[in-house]
C-alpha cells in the first residue's frame, strides 16, 4: 500500500509539472503533503519535513552564495579580457572562433546559470559569426556543449538537484567525477575544433572587416543612491588580477575540500563584495540585481527537502525500491550505474530536470541500494548524462529558447546539429568515470 502511495506521488508530480498545471515548486510541496495525509501520516509529517529541510540546507546555502559570487565576477568584468583576447586571436579563422567560443562559454558558465551564459556568449560572438558568414548553428552547438559540461559544477542545476534530493554533499557527488569532467572539457575543445574545421572548409577564404566589431558594454545597474554604479570601472587591472586570484584560490580550495563548500562560497563572496563593491549601496544593488536568480534556485532546493523528507519519512521510497528490486534480475542490478549514465541523456528530452531528479532519481537510487550500490554512484551517473541536454538541448527548459532565439535558429535544427556531439560528450565522460571508479559496471 505504501509503495502504491509512493508511485502515485511520483506520478502526480510528473503529470502536474510536465503538463504545467502547477509550478514545480508548489508540486514539490503540495503533492507529497496530500498523499501523506491520504496515507494517514498527518501526525508525523511536521518532523519529516523539518528533517528534509535540514538536510538540504547546506546545498541551498552553497548555491545561493555561488550564484552571487560568479554573478559578481561577471559584473565586474573578470571575463572581459578573455572575450577581447578570443576575438583578437580568432581573427578571420572560423576554426579559431569555434574553439574560442567553447573556451569563453566554459569560463562564463562557472556561475552555473545557463541563461546568463547564453546571453553573454551569444551577444559577444553573434556579430562575429554574422560578419564571417558562419552558421549560427555552430554558435549554438558549441555553446551548448561548453555550457553542458560546466553545468556539472556543484552549484549547477543537475548536481545541485542530485545532492539535494539524495541528501549528499559535493565531496560525494562532484569530486569523484572531476576527472570525467576534465575529460569532457577536453572533448568539447576537440569537438569545437572539428566543427570549426568543417566550417572553415565550407566558408573557404572568408575574412573579417578591418575594424573589429565592438562588444556592447552592459548598462550600469543603479543602487539606492543617485548615480551609484554596481560594477566597478572596467579596465582596472589590479581589481581584475585580484578577482582572478581569488577565483583560482576558491576553486582550488573546492577541489582540495579545504572547507565545506557552503563555507567556501560564503567567505569568497563576502571578500569579493567588500573589495569590488566597497559601499553599502553598491552591495545592496548587487543583491537587488541577482535576487531573482538566487530565490528561484534556493526555494526549489528547499521545496525538494519537503518532497524527499516526506517520501523518506513515510518509507514510500523504500517500498517503491523494494518493488523494483523484486522484478529486476540480480544479474541486471549491478549494471544500474552505467545504464543510468547512458539513459539519463535521452530521458532529459522527455523529463524536465526537476521531474527527473526529484521524481525519478530517488527511486533509481533506492533501487540500486537494494543491489548494494551507493546512492552517490547513481547520482554521479545521472549527472553525467543529464547535464549535456538538461538545458542546452531540451525543449522543457526556458534557457534553451534563449540560446536558439538570440541566435535565430530553430530548436529542431539545433538539436539535430549537436545531439550526436552531445551524446559523444556523455560517452567520453562515462568511460572516464568507469576507468576512475566514479561509477561501476
Amino acid at each position: 500500500m505504501i509503495a502504491i502511495l509512493g508511485f502515485l506521488t511520483i506520478g502526480l508530480f510528473l503529470v502536474l509539472t510536465m503538463t504545467r498545471r502547477v509550478s514545480v515548486l508548489t508540486a514539490l510541496v503540495l503533492v507529497p503533503v496530500a498523499t501523506a495525509l491520504a496515507g494517514g501520516f498527518a501526525s508525523g509529517m511536521g518532523p519529516m519535513i523539518l528533517e528534509g529541510l535540514g538536510k538540504v540546507a547546506p546545498t541551498g546555502i552553497m548555491i545561493a552564495f555561488a550564484v552571487l559570487y560568479f554573478s559578481l565576477m561577471i559584473d565586474s568584468g573578470l571575463f572581459d579580457p578573455l572575450i577581447r583576447g578570443i576575438l583578437r586571436l580568432a581573427k578571420d579563422d572560423p576554426l579559431r572562433i569555434a574553439v574560442g567560443t567553447a573556451v569563453l562559454t566554459m569560463c562564463v558558465a562557472l556561475d552555473g546559470d545557463g541563461a546568463s551564459t547564453f546571453l553573454i556568449t551569444v551577444s559577444a560572438l553573434l556579430p562575429v559569426y554574422k560578419r564571417l558568414g558562419m552558421s549560427p548553428l555552430v554558435l549554438t552547438g558549441v555553446v551548448a556543449l561548453g555550457a553542458g559540461v560546466m553545468n556539472m559544477v556543484p552549484w549547477g542545476g543537475p548536481t545541485a538537484r542530485a545532492m539535494a534530493v539524495l541528501k549528499l554533499d559535493a565531496s560525494q557527488v562532484f569530486a569523484p567525477v572531476l576527472p570525467a569532467m576534465v575529460a569532457g572539457i577536453a572533448w568539447v575543445l576537440v569537438a569545437a575544433y572539428l566543427i570549426g574545421l568543417r566550417e572553415r572548409r565550407r566558408l573557404g577564404a572568408a575574412s573579417l572587416p578591418a575594424e573589429p566589431q565592438p562588444r556592447p558594454e552592459p548598462q550600469p545597474v543603479r543602487g539606492d543612491g543617485p548615480g551609484t554604479q554596481l560594477a566597478p570601472e572596467r579596465g582596472s587591472t589590479a581589481l581584475t588580477v585580484f578577482n582572478l586570484v581569488l577565483t583560482i584560490v576558491l576553486l582550488a580550495a573546492l577541489v582540495l575540500q579545504v572547507m565545506p563548500l557552503p563555507v567556501l562560497f560564503v567567505l569568497g563572496f563576502a571578500i569579493a563584495a567588500v573589495v569590488n563593491l566597497p559601499t553599502w549601496e553598491k552591495q545592496q544593488a548587487l543583491l537587488d540585481k541577482h535576487a531573482k536568480s538566487v530565490v528561484l534556485v534556493t526555494t526549489m532546493i528547499f521545496a525538494a527537502g519537503v518532497f524527499t523528507g516526506i517520501l523518506n519519512g513515510t518509507k514510500m521510497i523504500d517500498q517503491m525500491a523494494t518493488a523494483f528490486v523484486g522484478v529486476i534480475p540480480d544479474s541486471f542490478g549491478g549494471h544500474l550505474p552505467l545504464l543510468v549514465a547512458i539513459t539519463s541523456m535521452p530521458l532529459s528530452l522527455v523529463f524536465t530536470p526537476d521531474a527527473y531528479y526529484f521524481g525519478v532519481l530517488p527511486v533509481l537510487a533506492q533501487t540500486a541500494a537494494g543491489f548494494g550500490i551507493d546512492s552517490a554512484e547513481i547520482a554521479r551517473a545521472a549527472v553525467l548524462g543529464q547535464m549535456t541536454t538538461g538545458f542546452p538541448l531540451s525543449p522543457l527548459t526556458a534557457a534553451t529558447f534563449i540560446l536558439v532565439g538570440m541566435s535565430g535558429v530553430q530548436l529542431g535544427q539545433h538539436q539535430r546539429f549537436i545531439f550526436g556531439w552531445a551524446f559523444a560528450t556523455t560517452a567520453v565522460m562515462t568511460v572516464v568515470a568507469l576507468l576512475t571508479g566514479a561509477i561501476s559496471f
